[in-house]
């Protein structure tokens, strides 16, 4: 899930110069021969754009590929935007993002990610569309070891590697929203995922995107969405219940429990699109009625008010 921690409401902006100086002095260090060298990133939406924006930071050779002209247009300047906010704020200098673009290229054939080391899925969380991806990606990559990896939240990684002739390569990278910003990656190891597989995609995390890395069985919701994902639901459920007004939940945990960000504003920032296909894959598999999608959430996603997105959801945004 493109989970958002309230702490971390910041941009790609805020990460400082020195930062994006470690992680190329890294990948520098870590030479032209690096096993990850080239990195493809599939889909550029919010999610997609954080990871290939850390990677080329990190001095990665990325391709970015999206389903057509459009969506890649609005991706790439989404990236670009993001960068600029850095520039505008003094965190990097135009070198530095003049740098970072040189490292990217966009596409929308899958065809060019034949040379591609380690290629990182992140579109919805949908998964028959994420398994047809693995299965394209499963004839297009020449490296034999190369490493497919899924930014799921929700979705088993064993489903999505039983849609390749190599499920040991297959593994959960799942990152946190904003990616620049959001230290935590889970790694999800199938019961098919090779050892190797799995520790060289925590170095390749921890040693070149720099990030921090815990690790999980192969479940819906992993560890973080776990916890998360029925606090979010309580709270759309206390307020379909007319127990509360929507206020008046956030305030009480923002206020009472020392959260930066209450639960229905957490949701409207995540999607509740994203929010309602999450809950809807961990009750498929537990059958727990705290997993189960409140008919309000359901509602609310076929009216298309997705939150912060959408500029409407538990809360206004238009203004």
């Amino acid at each position: 899930m493109q989970t958002a921690d309230p702490v971390a409401q910041a941009t790609a902006a805020e990460v400082t110069a020195a930062q994006v100086a470690a992680a190329e002095a890294a990948a520098a260090e870590a030479g032209s021969g690096s096993p990850f060298a080239r990195l493809g990133v599939i889909g550029c939406g919010l999610m997609g754009s954080g990871i290939a924006e850390v990677a080329a930071r990190a001095g990665l050779d990325v391709a970015v590929r999206e389903i057509d002209e459009p969506a890649l247009s609005a991706g790439r300047k989404r990236l670009t935007s993001s960068l600029d906010r850095g520039v505008r704020g003094g965190k990097l200098t135009e070198a530095d993002r003049d740098a970072v673009l040189a490292r990217l290229t966009f596409t929308t054939d899958l065809g060019d990610f034949a040379d591609r080391d380690v290629v990182i899925e992140a579109v919805a969380e949908n998964e028959q569309l994420k398994a047809d991806i693995f299965g394209a990606l499963d004839k297009v990559v020449t490296r034999p070891d190369a490493i497919f990896a899924s930014n799921t939240s929700s979705i088993p990684i064993m489903k999505l590697g039983m849609a390749t002739s190599r499920p040991e390569q297959v593994v959960g990278i799942h990152f946190f929203n904003p990616v620049p910003v959001q230290k935590l990656v889970e790694i999800v190891p199938s019961l098919l995922t090779a050892p190797a597989t799995e520790t060289a995609a925590e170095g390749f995390v921890t040693g070149r995107l720099g990030k921090e890395v815990i690790r999980s069985k192969d479940r819906a919701g992993f560890v973080v969405n776990s916890l998360l994902v029925p606090y979010l639901l309580a709270a759309v459920r206390m307020l379909e219940s007319g127990f509360a007004v929507a206020d008046d939940i956030d305030r009480g945990m923002v206020l009472g429990c020392a959260h930066p960000m209450g639960p229905l504003r957490l949701c409207d920032l995540i999607g509740l699109d994203t929010i309602k296909a999450v809950a809807e894959s961990m009750y498929e598999e537990f059958k727990e009625p705290l997993y189960s999608p409140p008919p309000l959430l359901m509602r609310m996603v076929d009216a298309g008010l997705l939150g912060k997105k959408t500029g409407r959801g538990f809360h206004n945004y238009s203004a």
